[in-house]
């Protein structure tokens, strides 16, 4: 099924992705209106992240310790997990990876992209 795709659709479709992507919210919906909102924007995400990371570990460690009673030992174990987690997720929303696989951001793979294939 998958066999039938047609490569210049895919070509088609990673165009359009890119271009919608680097239209960045200008599109009359709403988007952010200056350097203070995505500011804002992205000291609440930064927060959340590590909030959020560490009380996941919070409460895997909590409920690791109540169903073992190993208290407080997974508790802490999680909670340095979840605070590990949660500052890797800060490293990669500043520093633009973005939820992508890999370590590139995304900028510097759209960039190699369009060199073409190196020689040898």
């Amino acid at each position: 099924m998958n066999e039938d795709k047609n490569p210049q659709s895919e070509e088609d479709f990673d165009t359009r992705l890119r271009r919608a992507r680097g239209n960045g919210g200008k599109d009359g919906r709403g988007g952010a209106s200056g350097d203070s909102q995505t500011g804002k924007g992205m000291a609440f995400r930064i927060g959340t992240e590590i909030v959020v990371a560490v009380a996941v570990g919070g409460g895997i460690g909590f409920l690791i310790d109540t169903w073992l009673d190993t208290k407080p030992w997974f508790l802490i174990v999680f909670l340095l997990l979840g605070n590990m987690a949660g500052l890797w997720n800060v490293f990669r929303v500043t520093s633009n990876q973005g939820y992508a696989a890999g370590f590139e951001s995304s900028k510097r793979r759209d960039s190699d992209k369009s060199k073409g294939p190196e020689d040898g």
